[in-house]
């Protein structure tokens, strides 16, 4: 391969990201088209007062790390991602998941949250 072949084919794939592993595409610095249009509508919930209190990524624990006898790392936390946080009109939390694909580990985690925490996800 000459150093001008090169350059060609380089040309060709810089600036080309990887596709995700279910083909969504991140949108607004959200990780899919479904969740950043559903950002807007709540977005737009709250500043009709629909909602309150709108937080995004908000992070649960529902496994805490675990330690040997000398205070060493043997497993790291698992924790559960939320897309959406807020409280709705009569003031009750609401966890909200934008979901494309129900995998095995979301599954899981949903019934972990309802376990550990007492919060059914809901799925948009």
């Amino acid at each position: 391969m000459t150093l001008e072949e090169y350059r060609e084919l380089a040309a060709k794939t810089t600036g080309k990201q990887k596709a995700s592993k279910y083909h969504a595409q991140k949108v607004g610095g959200h990780h899919s088209k479904k969740e950043h249009c559903r950002s807007s509508e709540l977005e737009l919930m709250q500043r009709a007062g629909l909602i309150s209190e709108l937080r995004e990524q908000v992070r649960y624990e529902l496994i805490p790390a675990q330690m040997d006898a000398a205070g060493r790392l043997v497993e790291r936390a698992c924790a559960y991602v939320a897309d959406f946080v807020y409280r709705d009109k009569d003031g009750k939390l609401v966890v909200e998941d934008t979901k494309g694909v129900r995998t095995k580990e979301y599954i899981i985690k949903r019934k972990l949250m309802l376990k550990v925490h007492g919060i059914r996800i809901k799925e948009t």
